[in-house]
């Protein structure tokens, strides 16, 4: 999209921005991940994009990770942590950090008061409502909830849509699967030594376990008892963990869009952000050029406008250069806020 009626010198030196590579991602892609620095429209990008692909007849899921949702203020209607309607085949979901983290230390407690004696649950609890604090623990609970809704992505739905937090989250986000698949690795490993010296232990005849045995008693456990239970509810994380790092390395099923301003802060932060991305083999399909001034209306432009036109034209320039092998597509700045229903999908019409 050109900035403006008639501005042919920004259509040549950007010819792509006429056919849109977004409409070839919502079509072929079901995993789309909307991103960027705080602030340049990731949210109203992703909605529009959401609106647009449900309209062409796609099931479409839309969710929030980001700490500070909109997605309800944009559509002008409550949007919950499970998902909630929000057109014909469109609904969304707006994960809530803190209790997705109470949801995922609950499931925890739960899992580990099964396997440990009765006399060790207060020390479980205690424990747990430290982890409760500890660093990475939201993160932790985001990545699963994410990695669940990953998976609904060509069962349950046609496209999920996610409208990511700042960038720093994101990409925490996008390496956590990785880092606690190897970690889920490294207890199934530990269990395995662990079983395999407690089989030695009780052939030599060495004491039972007792209250205070945490997860083993150092003897062989028969089929279905709580290590053989422990052992499976670790390979489902992993198997599940794993399959969501496959996905956002899939570039037949996976894409980024990266969103930026024609502004300093925003191309430095996304340079960095595509730069990272591609050294973790993340597919980056598009970048969204977003609110760029119209052309000017002629000679008597306002003096303040017709500066900024030329700020902004060097950083379209440098655009053009740090982002050149992604294809761009360029939103003009427009003169009301984009909102509701009706307002996306006039925005969404012109995105793709």
């Amino acid at each position: 999209m050109a900035r403006a009626d008639g501005d042919g010198a920004l259509a040549a030196r950007w010819p792509q921005v006429l056919l849109s590579p977004l409409a070839d991602v919502l079509g072929r892609r079901r995993l789309v991940f909307v991103g960027g620095k705080g602030g340049v429209g990731k949210t109203t990008i992703a909605a529009a994009l959401a609106v647009a692909a449900a309209d062409t007849g796609r099931r479409c899921l839309l969710v929030s990770t980001d700490p500070a949702h909109s997605l309800g203020d944009i559509f002008g209607a409550p949007v919950d942590d499970a998902p909630t309607a929000l057109a014909d085949r469109l609904a969304g979901v707006e994960i809530d950090p803190e209790r997705e983290a109470e949801r995922h230390i609950a499931t925890v407690t739960h899992r580990l008061k099964e396997l440990v004696h009765p006399r060790m649950y207060d020390a479980v609890d205690r424990q747990l409502d430290l982890a409760r604090f500890a660093p990475g623990t939201i993160e932790a609970a985001l990545v699963e909830r994410m990695a669940d809704l990953m998976a609904a992505a060509g069962r349950d739905v046609d496209l999920v849509i996610f409208d990511t937090a700042p960038t720093g989250h994101t990409l925490r986000l996008l390496s956590l699967p990785e880092i606690m698949a190897a970690w889920t690795d490294g207890l199934l490993r530990h269990r395995e030594r662990s079983s395999a010296l407690a089989s030695v232990l009780g052939r030599f005849g060495g004491a039972g376990g007792d209250e205070l045995s945490l997860i083993d008693t150092p003897r062989d456990h028969p089929p279905n008892r709580r290590s053989e239970h422990l052992h499976e509810l670790l390979l489902a994380r992993r198997r599940k963990l794993g399959r969501a790092r496959e996905l956002l390395l899939d570039r037949e099923a996976t894409a980024f869009v990266l969103v930026l301003n024609p502004d300093k802060l925003s191309i430095l932060e996304g340079r960095k952000t595509l730069e990272t991305l591609e050294r973790a083999g993340v597919p980056v399909a598009a970048a969204v050029v977003n609110r760029v001034l119209p052309a000017a209306s002629g000679p008597s432009d306002d003096s303040f406008l017709s500066a900024r036109r030329r700020q902004e034209e060097v950083y379209l320039q440098e655009i053009e250069r740090l982002f050149a092998g992604v294809p761009r597509h360029v939103v003009p700045l427009l003169p009301e806020d984009v909102h509701g229903l009706d307002g996306l999908r006039r925005f969404g019409r012109a995105l793709v």
